[in-house]
């Protein structure tokens, strides 16, 4: 197969992350997700010392570990936001360009709009199935769920039309659109992965 990409916007819930995990073991390439921030706060110079303390005043903020996810770069100005984006842009482009993987989230569709060799995906589920996989694999209580469902997808929509100028699902800007609860994790990930094989191979 030639070098390419997959980049994989989902809905909170949906089971985007571990799908892309096992899509990356069936296809044999790396996959990335938030150390996409962390390797553009590393790019503008910010010490270790800092995203740690960052990271730590977010867990007392938001005490679940999936609450940040509200804030894709964390709650910082949005001065501070534009710069991380900027320099998240170079990180997306410099591994997709370097190497074949998969890119979840970090608006990597828009940003790799361009790049010949790419697939975009969408992965969602119906709410009922969130809130099923929010409690009984991210181990969250039923309320928060719901809360986190909400929240975490309002955040990304709002997040991805100010930087991309479309929300996440926009079909325009997607080779494709999956309900990840008709096949479930294992499933839908083997789809992908034939369909990426078809496509690059």
């Amino acid at each position: 197969m030639g070098h390419y990409v997959v980049t994989i916007q989902r809905q909170f819930g949906s089971m985007g992350r571990p799908i892309a995990r096992k899509m990356s073991e069936i296809l044999g390439i790396d996959f990335y997700d938030r150390d996409i921030v962390e390797a553009a706060a590393k790019q503008l110079d910010l010490p270790v010392s800092v995203v740690k303390k960052e990271e730590e005043r977010a867990h007392t903020q938001y005490p679940n570990p999936f609450s940040r996810m509200c804030f894709p770069l964390d709650d910082g100005t949005s001065a501070t936001q534009d710069d991380i984006f900027e320099a998240q842009k170079k990180v997306i482009r410099q591994i997709a360009e370097k190497e074949t993987c998969i890119i979840v989230g970090r608006c990597a569709d828009f940003v790799l709009s361009d790049m010949p060799e790419s697939c975009h995906i969408f992965i969602y589920a119906p709410y009922k199935t969130r809130v099923y996989n929010s409690v009984h694999s991210l181990n969250l209580k039923e309320k928060e769920a719901r809360h986190m469902i909400h929240e975490v997808d309002k955040a990304r929509r709002s997040y991805h039309m100010h930087y991309a100028g479309y929300i996440p699902s926009d079909p325009r800007f997607k080779h494709l659109l999956i309900d990840s609860s008709f096949l479930g994790v294992d499933g839908t990930a083997e789809y992908l992965a034939e369909l990426v094989r078809r496509k690059f191979g």
